[in-house]
């Protein structure tokens, strides 16, 4: 069994090169959004859209991650349920969540929200650059290649 990229896809700033980099691992795409999208006419290329609601797109996404599966998300808790499922999964500025790394990044991501809702101004993330790109690409043939070994074992 082949790896699978899922990407969630709304504000994806590394669809594109998920799609590159799927191409030459001959690897299936699923892009998965509550909006239409345009996403290249390719056989291994998939759009699921999902209704408009509250994680309708992450429950799509989390109910299909399995240790074959490449998760594309900055979203922290749903990283945090396809680590659960034993995906790889990365964000698009290359950081990666797994067993070690997720359960500090759900603590700050509940911390800032509940600084925010105190009336704290905490400031939004810093802005996408080339180096982040750079790392995204990195991480994902890492995690390609690891993702490869497992369907193997």
């Amino acid at each position: 069994m082949d790896p699978v990229i899922l990407i969630d896809a709304d504000a994806c700033p590394v669809k594109e090169e998920c799609y590159k980099v799927a191409a030459r691992h001959d690897l299936k795409v699923f892009v998965v959004a509550n909006r239409l999208l345009q996403v290249p006419r390719h056989d291994k290329i998939e759009r699921v859209l999902v209704p408009h609601g509250p994680d309708a797109a992450d429950d799509w996404i989390a109910g299909r991650a399995d240790p074959h599966s490449i998760v594309v998300t900055a979203d922290i808790p749903l990283a945090a349920r396809c680590v659960k499922a034993g995906a790889f999964v990365l964000a698009p500025n290359g950081k990666v969540f797994d067993e070690a790394s997720i359960g500090m990044a759900l603590a700050m991501r509940n911390l800032m929200e509940d600084l925010r809702s105190g009336g704290e101004t905490t400031g939004g993330p810093k802005g996408f650059s080339p180096r982040d790109r750079s790392a995204f690409l990195a991480a994902l043939e890492r995690a390609i290649q690891q993702a490869r070994r497992r369907t193997k074992d």
